[in-house]
């Protein structure tokens, strides 16, 4: 009864992956891989390129976070020329990541995640998508295509193209002011989609008791969990230091410089996948477990610093132990309050100001050799890390992606639901998919993700015309 069930593709995600389930002679799941099957090779052909086209070319790792590697390669940038940017470029900064972080928790939560939640995880898989959903909740699918559109819209208004704004932001700073005009335009959305966010989050809360089950057994293990926060401690996403919380609670480091990461955490490859598995160097590979992105930050920050944030951060606190929630299924939860927060600090970085300001680029030429860029994209903390030549060539890069953090979770979340759920001598469509499930509810983005070298398994088959198999031929 011993093999194997594969999942493959993963669907309703960004980017290819699959799943491998491996059993034992009695049919029982003994493990689960999350295997990414692509490679992309971004470090590599990143080298020999001048650093101020890095913001550019690396905004291009994907389409569904671009803002977040522009912004994080800028970063590394200014290091580079070793200048502090204006403030007003620093605000203006600050509100287009907000765009980005609005606009992609929208999509994972509204049209990637909310079929398993809405339709059920047994539901027929046919209907099982954003269709299924326009059907039986079209005003839900609406509301979701508004406020993603809201997000894409702050990011044209300040870039002027709602993907790959990539020329605006720049090594110093940006290339051009917010206008009076634009800024208005970005207020009249507010109050549509702080409703529509509000809403979102009261009916989510509001079948919370229904899904007992998933939020007992999606990926409810202890981990550490990483990110950063202000300096008092607050939810951050474009600057601040790094925090990590143990799996009570406990702050085990605070304040660390996060252009230092190779200092704590580890980067481990295994020959089965084309991502990286990073690992809490203290406690080494692989017992050094930790998560990043929407349910790290909000375990580990002890306050929003925003009025309506604040108090959702403090019932999201009240499903976990000494204040710390472990169920992956609760990153959803996690998402929309993240929403709510950055709405309101979309209101009040437009009401500063120096936001309008002219000043909005330093400038100066190459002045060190190494940096580091750094931020809280979407799905986590998002490292850039570039040396160049004395003529500013890069000559080495590491890009810590967000999602990358989260590759043992990724692991330890597939193996635990599938050996709940699987049946391996009975299966049904629905077991499956909830193994797929607890992969949506960490929304990985793989085409950023795939940068390990190494020799995946590859495993050939051939057919005749007739469909009949003839041979097949393993690597790996």
């Amino acid at each position: 009864m011993s093999g194997e069930i594969v999942i493959n593709p993963v669907t309703r995600i960004e980017g290819h992956a699959k799943i491998t389930i491996h059993l034992g002679e009695d049919g029982d799941v003994k493990e689960a891989r999350f295997q990414v099957t692509d490679f992309r090779g971004f470090e590599k052909f990143c080298e020999g390129r001048s650093f101020y086209e890095m913001p550019a070319i690396t905004s291009r790792v994907c389409g569904i976070c671009p803002v977040s590697h522009l912004l994080a390669s800028a970063k590394a940038c200014d290091g580079l020329l070793a200048v502090s940017i204006p403030r007003t470029a620093v605000l203006l900064r600050h509100l287009m990541h907000m765009g980005q972080i609005i606009q992609s928790h929208a999509l994972s939560f509204f049209h990637l995640s909310s079929p398993d939640i809405l339709l059920g995880m047994d539901s027929k898989a046919s209907d099982r998508n954003i269709f299924g959903l326009m059907e039986k909740y079209p005003e839900l699918v609406k509301q979701g295509i508004r406020l993603r559109e809201f997000g894409q819209v702050i990011i044209e208004s300040l870039g002027s193209k709602r993907i790959h704004p990539s020329d605006w932001v720049i090594p110093g700073g940006v290339k051009t002011p917010l206008s009076k005009d634009r800024s208005d335009r970005i207020l009249t959305y507010l109050p549509e989609t702080m409703e529509i966010t509000l809403k979102a989050i009261s009916r989510f809360k509001n079948i919370l008791n229904d899904f007992g089950e998933q939020i007992e057994n999606f990926g409810n293990f202890p981990t550490y969990f990483l990110g950063l926060v202000t300096p008092d401690g607050g939810l951050e996403h474009y600057d601040g230091r790094i925090r990590i919380v143990d799996p009570n609670g406990r702050i085990v480091a605070d304040q660390l410089d996060p252009t230092k990461y190779f200092e704590y955490i580890g980067e481990a490859v295994e020959s089965w996948s084309y991502m990286k598995f990073p690992y809490y160097k203290s406690h080494g590979y692989p017992d050094g477990v930790y998560r990043v992105g929407p349910l790290a930050r909000l375990n580990i920050a002890s306050h929003c610093g925003t009025p309506l944030a604040d108090q959702e951060l403090k019932e999201f606190k009240r499903l976990g132990r000494n204040g710390v929630v472990h169920s992956t299924f609760l990153y959803h939860y996690a998402r929309l309050a993240e929403i709510l927060f950055c709405l309101e600090r979309v209101k009040q970085l437009l009401e500063d100001p120096e936001i309008l300001g002219t000043d909005v680029q330093a400038k100066a030429s190459l002045n060190r050799r190494e940096s580091v860029g750094v931020l809280e994209a979407p799905r986590g903390t998002l490292f850039h890390h570039y040396k160049v030549n004395e003529e500013g060539i890069i000559k080495w890069v590491n890009l810590v992606i967000a999602t990358v953090h989260n590759n043992l979770a990724f692991n330890r979340a597939v193996t635990q639901v599938a050996r709940r759920y699987v049946n391996g001598k009975k299966l049904s469509e629905g077991m499956l998919n909830r193994v797929e499930a607890v992969v949506r509810a960490l929304d990985p983005c793989l085409s950023c993700a795939t940068h390990a070298w190494g020799d995946m398994p590859l495993r050939i088959y051939l057919y005749d015309s007739e469909g009949k198999l003839l041979g097949d031929i393993t690597r790996g």
